[in-house]
């Protein structure tokens, strides 16, 4: 091993022991050729990589934090709003804090903000972001695509937002999650309101972006947006069990399981526009 490598490895043991001090339960690195080397087709234009939009990246280290069960099930609610935001301010402080953690050790690194869009109503002229924080944690080894076009991983299921940042370090990149972790159960396209779900059996699913859209702008106005159907139902997951949840079928049986559905109606019956 190369003095360069023994110092890289050093510093990725460093950036985790740090992570783990924030309290950040998911966290994988990908190199930045990786982008190069398409794991599936249709795959992004060579703008969306890193190396496009910072020149000096080497390594794209990714970041996850979970989205709690029991408030997603409420949504579209204005308790699963809060929580959204709540974890995307989290996302924009981890990685900016991570970012200048390497910057203070001599690796010029920069956060990307989470969301890389103005508004749902920019999302309805172009529906896409500068930079795909779900294909940086695919490459990062953080999980694989599902049907939902969403990261499925093994512990949260779809259940996770991501973050990333860029850094000029060369880190060791962790190696890619072989296993594919969507069952096909198809059940995300059935329950999806905005029909924007196909059955179509390609790594990442298939999106109609301007229907999911134009469906959380229409849930923005009300202030309750996102939607989250898609990542709630899936039964893809460790959280599904630690928080008893593995019959899915509770989202549509009202009658079996009437608890449930009041608590959830409560919460949405509140705080709209």
């Amino acid at each position: 091993m190369t003095s360069l490598q023994v110092k890289m490895k050093e510093l990725k043991v460093s950036l985790m022991k740090k992570c783990k001090e924030l309290e950040i339960p998911l966290i994988g690195i990908a190199s930045v050729e990786r982008w190069k080397n398409a794991p599936f087709q249709p795959w992004m234009p060579e703008e969306f990589y890193p190396q496009s939009i910072y020149p000096e990246a080497r390594s794209v280290i990714v970041i996850g934090l979970p989205v709690t069960l029991p408030v997603l099930e409420t949504s579209p609610s204005i308790y699963y709003h809060e929580l959204y935001l709540t974890v995307n301010a989290l996302l924009d402080q981890y990685t900016y804090r991570l970012a200048n953690f390497l910057n203070d050790r001599g690796y010029p690194s920069l956060f990307v903000p989470r969301d890389g869009y103005a508004s749902i109503d920019a999302l309805l002229k172009k529906p896409i972001a500068f930079f795909s924080h779900r294909h940086a944690a695919l490459l990062a080894g953080l999980g694989t695509f599902g049907v939902n076009n969403m990261l499925l991983t093994p512990k949260f299921g779809p259940r996770v937002r991501f973050g990333s940042i860029f850094t000029a370090a060369e880190l060791l990149p962790d190696p890619l999650m072989t296993e594919d972790l969507c069952t096909r159960c198809m059940r995300c396209v059935r329950m999806c309101p905005a029909k924007a779900l196909g059955e179509i059996d390609y790594p990442q699913g298939l999106t109609d972006k301007k229907s999911c859209a134009a469906h959380s702008a229409d849930l923005n106005r009300k202030g309750i947006a996102p939607c989250g159907i898609c990542i709630k139902v899936c039964p893809v997951g460790e959280d599904r069990e630690f928080f008893e949840r593995e019959d899915a079928s509770i989202y549509n049986d009202k009658k079996r399981f009437p608890k449930m559905h009041r608590a959830w109606e409560h919460a949405r019956s509140y705080g709209l526009r």
